[in-house]
């Protein structure tokens, strides 16, 4: 009992190691992928440098909900991989240990990185998300050129669409404009320029579009009626408070909703339709991500005993390429699940059924010492190395 202890504690810290490491590494993966955007906003917009890091903090929750089960499942392989390379696991069964003795502390740690994810996607994503969405009106709210983009129709504001050729930041000079108004009753005006500049009052929230040398089509639809006018100057009011207004009446997404929100929407729907097996996904989704890490850290017991590799470059190769199969797995299982084609509790929990029962089996097989050929993608990977390194 005492040895068993001694051995689950030692297995234990060899995986907690490898589970920080690839926590932090994936984590700055991910927040790599912003990286553009992130550089976008400094440079061109000016958005201040704390205002970034909250945002990326709001999102780090969203991003930690992958993270942590890919995390989980390197940590195993990787513990596992060198005990395999170093014969820890021979000496071990050879002193009457077998594989089944050393589940306890993959369990444990499993079920550590299991309790993690779902606190991220109970409330972690919820919260994150709803974070990043407050702090998205407060910077356009205070900087409207963020939501401006180059040959883009813009319809963020009721009753008016407009698009802008080119956009100097510096001067906010904007160039070849083109605005769409239907703000008046029963008529609209086409409003065309091929100069303008943006000004904003004190309190961010209201904004001036002064355009030059331009011409007005006024359309009454009442009247069917149509005039069109030359001007040297003409100046269109954009109210962001009203835009702030209404995106917060509309109420939380499907994604931003805690379990109990989920449940209320899910009984107020009459009809099973989209939004239903979308809004029921999502609540499968925040579980069936949760399991993953048990799957998974099963799944990654038996490839890194019966890999011969000990190379971590090889591990990390083995380790994303079944991440990358629950991964889309999961996709395949949302995409046809909201279209209600299958219950979408099948859709979502299927990707746990089959990496789960892969695991069994291969573990099955290594504890009762039969081997099991994956040593295939160390022949794939050094492939690629050779080649890309000519």
């Amino acid at each position: 009992m005492k040895i068993n202890s001694i051995i689950n504690r030692y297995l234990f810290a060899e995986m907690v190691g490898p589970f920080v490491i690839n926590l932090m590494f994936f984590t700055f993966i991910f927040l790599m992928a912003e990286m553009l955007k992130i550089t976008d906003l400094i440079v061109n917009y000016g958005v201040g440098i704390f205002t970034i890091l909250m945002m990326l903090f709001y999102s780090t929750p969203y991003f930690l909900v992958y993270v942590i089960p890919m995390a989980v499942m390197m940590a195993v392989l990787f513990a596992f991989m060198r005990l395999s390379g170093d014969n820890e696991i021979i000496a071990l069964k050879t002193s009457g240990i077998s594989v089944y003795h050393l589940l306890p502390p993959v369990i444990l740690f499993c079920l550590t990185g299991c309790l993690l994810t779902a606190f991220m996607t109970v409330y972690g994503q919820p919260w994150g998300r709803s974070a990043v969405k407050e702090l998205t009106y407060k910077i356009v709210s205070s900087n409207l050129d963020v939501g401006l983009k180059e040959r883009t129709f813009n319809d963020s504001f009721k009753n008016v669409m407009f698009y802008v050729n080119e956009i100097d930041l510096k001067d906010r000079t904007l160039i070849d404009v083109f605005i769409e108004d239907k703000r008046a009753k029963n008529v609209v005006s086409t409003v065309v320029a091929p100069k303008g500049k943006l000004y904003s009052e004190p309190d961010g929230l209201v904004y001036h579009l002064r355009l030059y040398d331009g011409n007005i089509s006024q359309v009454s639809v009442e009247n069917k009626s149509a005039h069109s006018l030359n001007f040297q100057t003409y100046d269109i009011r954009l109210d962001l408070k009203k835009n702030v207004t209404n995106a917060k009446k509309k109420g939380k997404s499907r994604k931003e909703m805690s379990l109990s929100e989920l449940k209320t929407y899910l009984k107020a729907i009459p009809n099973k339709d989209d939004s239903y097996y979308r809004a029921l996904m999502e609540f499968h989704k925040k579980f069936s991500i949760s399991i993953a890490c048990f799957t998974l850290g099963i799944l990654a017991v038996s490839l890194g005993i019966q890999s011969r590799s000990s190379k971590k470059s090889y591990g990390l190769v083995l380790g994303l390429v079944f991440f990358l199969i629950y991964y889309l797995l999961l996709s395949f299982g949302l995409v046809f699940g909201e279209t209600g084609a299958y219950p979408p509790a099948i859709g979502m929990w299927v990707p746990n059924y089959i990496m789960g029962g892969l695991g069994i089996y291969l573990l099955f097989r290594t504890a009762n010492e039969r081997s099991v050929k994956i040593d295939f993608f160390a022949f794939v990977v050094k492939k690629f190395n050779a080649r890309f390194s000519r």
